[in-house]
């Protein structure tokens, strides 16, 4: 794939954007690219995106890259946008494909790139796990680009350690009253409040960052003279491990239980998308170290990062635990930052992706051909 069919396909992409679950002209756009190309992608059954094999045989290796792009506010205008990268992901794994696809007869086993849906919202790593595709991965990469201020170009590093994030939907479910009578009912806006002291008294490891924050409440009315019984309200959890996310929320939800009982009145919990916190193999971190360095130099190689970030593609390996992964944080010089309505990066480092991921393909099948021979 030339350096200029990438770009085209990462304007198409950049121009056609569609919010998590609705990848479906995105998923259409590739599947058809790829069999122009001489592939014979599969799309899955009953969510957007698809997989397409080079080679074949074991052993196997996965590039994971995701679809979808955020709903948000754009000069001053509501719509999807990929300001998460995601645009690039698909561009470089796509090309990465296409320079495999060229020395396929002396590839020692598959390489199997995954379009995922729903990295956003609703998790769509687990659907693709339940759709099998990967059961039979040894390795799996993914790639993100990285803002200027955490990973500047073109330093790369072989892992993210992404922190584990659930977002917690609350429903107070008591009846509203007359201003003139607080002591015949439950003002929610009180119980609301009594949460939002809670959570700042939860206390766990000093040396694991984590955060939780109230970040909407809605109770009441234009009708000032109503007490409101009922509010919803949603919090924003962070951990980077599984095990202080774990210990949040049993501590959550004995605040919610406490607070049933001193107030009467009943609260409904609902965690969504809960993503879990990076599960980053050795291996396949040290196969990505060394593709790194041999594509970029030791200069340009730093270790694996920390970010208070999320990313549901460590739910590949929660649920498979034998599969080794990693992913590739891409130095891009993101500006202003992810998720910023006008986030802009560096195209270059589109480049310095696909030479990297395609070498530790390369590296992987190299590894196990040596196993086997052992």
């Amino acid at each position: 794939m030339e350096r200029k069919e990438m770009y085209a396909l990462w304007e198409h992409l950049h121009a056609n954007p569609e919010v998590s679950w609705e990848e479906k002209e995105t998923s259409a756009y590739l599947i058809k690219f790829f069999e122009d190309h001489g592939f014979r992608p599969v799309p899955f059954a009953s969510i957007p995106g698809f997989y397409v094999d080079v080679g074949n045989g074991s052993p196997k290796i996965g590039l994971r890259a995701d679809m979808d792009a955020l709903l948000q506010e754009v000069n001053g205008q509501l719509q999807p946008n990929h300001s998460c990268g995601h645009d690039a992901h698909m561009a470089i794994v796509t090309a990465v494909m296409l320079r495999l696809k060229k020395v396929e007869s002396k590839l020692s086993g598959t390489v199997r790139a995954i379009f995922q849906p729903a990295e956003e919202l609703g998790n769509g790593s687990v659907k693709v796990v339940e759709a099998g595709c990967v059961d039979d991965l040894d390795y799996l990469f993914g790639i993100h680009l990285r803002p200027q201020n955490e990973l500047p170009y073109p330093h790369c590093a072989p892992g993210i350690q992404h922190g584990g994030c659930v977002f917690i939907k609350g429903k107070i479910n008591g009846a509203d009253h007359h201003g003139a009578r607080p002591h015949e009912g439950v003002n929610a806006i009180e119980v609301g409040h009594a949460i939002q002291q809670q959570i700042k008294d939860i206390h766990t490891s000093p040396l694991v960052p984590a955060s939780i924050k109230m970040t909407n409440f809605h109770a009441g009315t234009e009708n000032l003279n109503i007490i409101p019984g009922k509010a919803t309200f949603g919090l924003d959890v962070r951990a980077q491990s599984n095990t202080v996310m774990d210990d949040i929320k049993k501590k959550l939800t004995r605040i919610f239980t406490h607070l049933e009982q001193i107030y009467n009145v009943p609260i409904d919990i609902e965690f969504v998308d809960d993503v879990p916190a990076a599960i980053i193999h050795p291996e396949a971190e040290q196969i990505m170290g060394q593709a790194i360095i041999k594509v970029l130099g030791n200069g340009n190689f730093v270790p694996a990062i920390e970010t208070s970030g999320s990313d549901d593609f460590h739910f590949y390996t929660l649920l498979r635990p034998d599969m080794k992964a990693t992913m590739l944080a891409l130095g891009a010089d993101v500006k202003p930052g992810l998720h910023h309505p006008n986030m802009t990066f560096k195209k270059e480092a589109m480049e310095n992706g696909v030479e990297i991921l395609t070498t530790a393909c390369l590296l992987s099948l190299e590894r196990n051909g040596e196993k086997r021979n052992n």
